[in-house]
This record gives C-alpha cells, sequence and structure tokens, in this order.
C-alpha cells in the first residue's frame, strides 16, 4: 500500500517572520499583500480576532478591538529561502519529497514501518532547525493526505498530526468534514453534490463511481478514488515544466509619465529573464499588459498584446520586444496601475536546435547573461542591472513594514552582541 504525508508551514508567512523576531510570539501577525493591500497570512492569533484572508487592510484596521495587530509587508525574499530550508531538512529525513507550493510538500513514506513516529520525529526537526512549525497529514493517497493535514490544524490536539492511513481511523474522520474541505472538489463542485444531499466526505464516498463520473467527469471520479484509498495521483520528485512565466506588479502610486512606465516594463522584462535562466528554459512568445485601476473613479484603459519571439532568454532581447509592445499601447492622459510581462511557450535550453542564421551573436550574448547573473548572485540582484532599469523608482510597490532579508543579505543579517 502506497503511504503519502503532506508537510504544511503554519502560517508560513508569519511563523517565518516570527523566526527571526521572538518579540512577535504569541502576537496576531497579519502579512499583506503587494502595495500593502490586502491580508494573505494570519496567525492563529489573527484569526481568533475575526480577521479573514483577502481583507483588505485599510478597512479591517479601521475595525474595533484591532489595535494589537502588528502588520507586515509580504517578504518574498525571505519567505522563498526559509521554504528552501524547510525542504532541505526534509529532504535529509525522509525517502523522497515533492514540493508542492512555497508550503506544502508532499512526503512519499511507502514501506516506512513507523510513519507516525517518523512523522513527529521530521516535524520536530523542521521546528528546530528552519523554524517553521508544521502539521503533517498522513494517508494511502496524496487527497486523504491533504484533508489529514486540515484536519490536523483543525483539532488542535497539539500533536499536529493526524494519521488516516486506515480504514477505521477515516471511517471516524470523515462525517466530521465537510464535503467543502476535499482537495480537488471546486465551489461548482460542491454545489451540485450539496444538492444531492452530500454534505461530508462520508457522504461523498458512498456514492456509485459511475454517478460521481456523471455528475463531476473523470477529476471529479478521480477524487472519489482517491478518498476511498485508491492511488489515482502519482509521486513525482521533478517539477513539472513550466508553460508561462509572469511578472506583474501594481504600482505603489499612479504612473502618467511613458518613460516610468517604460522602465516599469524594462524591469519586468528583466526579472522574467532572470527567472528563465534559473529553470534553464526560453520563452518562444510574449505578452506584454497595461491597465488602469478599475476600481476607482479614473479613466479606464487596459490594453495587452500576445506576440512570437525568437527562443530566448536574454535579458536585453526580452526588454527590447516588451518595450516595442508598451510603447504600441501607451495613451497618454492616463493613470496606469498595473503592468506585466508574461513569458509563453517555454521550453527547455537543451530543447533549442542551433539557429543557422541567428538575428544575434547568441554564444557571446549568452556569456554576458552568465556574467550578470554571477555578478547579481554574489553582490545582490540588483548589483547589475540594463540602463533603463532604474536604480530607484517612485512607481515601485509600498511595503511601509518589510523585514529584512535575514538570510539572503549579508548585510541585512541578524548580528548578536558578544
Amino acid at each position: 500500500m502506497t503511504l503519502f504525508a503532506l508537510v504544511d508551514g503554519n502560517s508560513f508567512y508569519c511563523s517565518c517572520e516570527r523566526a527571526f523576531d521572538p518579540t512577535l510570539r504569541g502576537k496576531p501577525i497579519v502579512v499583506l499583500s503587494n502595495n500593502d493591500g490586502c491580508i494573505i497570512a494570519r496567525t492563529q492569533e489573527a484569526k481568533d480576532l475575526g480577521l479573514k484572508m483577502g481583507e483588505p487592510w485599510h478597512i479591517a484596521s479601521k475595525r474595533p478591538g484591532l489595535t494589537s495587530v502588528i502588520w507586515m509587508s509580504s517578504n518574498y525574499a525571505l519567505y522563498g529561502d526559509m521554504s528552501r530550508r524547510m525542504y532541505e531538512v526534509l529532504s535529509a529525513n525522509a525517502p523522497a519529497v515533492e514540493p508542492y507550493s512555497i508550503d506544502e510538500m508532499f512526503l512519499d513514506l511507502t514501506g516506512v514501518p513507523d510513519a507516525a513516529g517518523l512523522a513527529h520525529r521530521i516535524r520536530d526537526l523542521v521546528r528546530r532547525i528552519a523554524k517553521i512549525p508544521t502539521c503533517v497529514g498522513i494517508g494511502p493517497t496524496k487527497t486523504i493526505a491533504k484533508l489529514a493535514n486540515k484536519a490536523a490544524k483543525s483539532y488542535r490536539t497539539g500533536t499536529g498530526i493526524c494519521d488516516l492511513s486506515t480504514a477505521g481511523a477515516r471511517a471516524t474522520a470523515y462525517p466530521g468534514i465537510e464535503i467543502s474541505d476535499v482537495w480537488g472538489l471546486g465551489p461548482s463542485s460542491v454545489i451540485k453534490l450539496t444538492k444531492l444531499g452530500v454534505k461530508t466526505v462520508a457522504d461523498f464516498v458512498v456514492l456509485p463511481q459511475d454517478e460521481v463520473r456523471e455528475l463531476l467527469t473523470v477529476v471529479g471520479a478521480r477524487t472519489h478514488a482517491e478518498l476511498n484509498g485508491v492511488n489515482c495521483v502519482p509521486f513525482s520528485q521533478l517539477p513539472p515544466q513550466r508553460k508561462s512565466l509572469a511578472v506583474t506588479r501594481s504600482f505603489g502610486r499612479a504612473v502618467t509619465d511613458k518613460r516610468e512606465l517604460e522602465q516599469a516594463i524594462a524591469a519586468y522584462a528583466t526579472r522574467a529573464a532572470e527567472k528563465l535562466r534559473r529553470h534553464g528554459l526560453v520563452a518562444t512568445a510574449m505578452q506584454v499588459f497595461i491597465r488602469t485601476n478599475e476600481f476607482n473613479k479614473d479613466p479606464k484603459y487596459f490594453n495587452q498584446t500576445s506576440f512570437d519571439i525568437e527562443p530566448t532568454s536574454d535579458t536585453v532581447a526580452l526588454i527590447r520586444d516588451a518595450l516595442r509592445a508598451g510603447r504600441r499601447m501607451w495613451r497618454p492622459g492616463f493613470r496606469y496601475a498595473k503592468a506585466g510581462v508574461v513569458l509563453l511557450d517555454l521550453t527547455r535550453l537543451s530543447d533549442q536546435s542551433d539557429d543557422l542564421f541567428p538575428t544575434a551573436d547568441t554564444e557571446r550574448r549568452g556569456r554576458l547573461m552568465v556574467a550578470m547573473d554571477a555578478v547579481n548572485l554574489r553582490y545582490g540582484s540588483r548589483a547589475l542591472k540594463p540602463a533603463c532599469v532604474a536604480a530607484t523608482h517612485g512607481w515601485s510597490m509600498r511595503r511601509q513594514k518589510l523585514s529584512p532579508r535575514y538570510t539572503t543579505y549579508f548585510d541585512e543579517m541578524l548580528s548578536v552582541a558578544a
């Protein structure tokens, strides 16, 4: 029998902040989205005060009784590195690890004699070494492991682990779990099932397989089988190849100057190119968009364009193509609120055949990109950049309460007085 575990960092972004600031422990904390907008992470203390995911902070913060809440700007450099540390601890102590998201990772525990015991040890190691508290769900399929993880968070037993690997454990737990909590069942599927009187997982698993397939198609039938202990979602230690890559940002203030908009587009194309090279990919198509604020009373304007490009991960080439598109779409007299560069139809660099008639000195430019990445890796991501990307920009995201990048920048590391 297959056996999986899902390890999930509790209030992950908030836990990353607490790891380096002990004064935050036990206090209600929320982390906000780009431009210090909406709540994207909450500690249990913040949840107990009634704060909801997705709430705009400028509205929620005005409610009475929330003066004790500490809010933080999102620090993705820190969160990404803490996720890497968590993965390294799991990889060193589990047979196989499959990252699912920045704070969730599946473990393959098939054949492990004492899976629950290993889960307890791993949870303790992640807390001590990576400084992240976690919950662990165990089950014979990924869907059950995901459900068990949610149950481990809900029960508040203190163990942080829920084991649904046996039929008896599932028979006890399923009647108390709402069908809306199942991984793989979207809102439309839940509505269909509710109309049939299916309210809990126990109601769902006893439905005939053919009826489920007719009602929810093959995806719903797969989820039904998984909840009945039939493994349908394979374990993979290799992430699927990305098909697209996007860098989009809302501006910290409205942009009305064409040059500033061009600087933003160039900066996003630069970041997208860095990501491409990190993953060993090239893009063969691009999409660029600009838009005004759709929620205020400003005049509205939105435009986007998609087009094929020569396969590349070259920063200079991508900036050139993105700026050409942005200049065509620019219209004066509007207050632009957001722009983005999306790279499409990604393929692996190793799969590209040599161009018989290249339009640029690809070998020379390739060496330039390697050198630029090496400099930025050593001295910081903005140490070396194209001239069209401004050193400072007034349109950058608002991040008024950004914590230091404790683990990735030497000048922002914690120092301990002797």
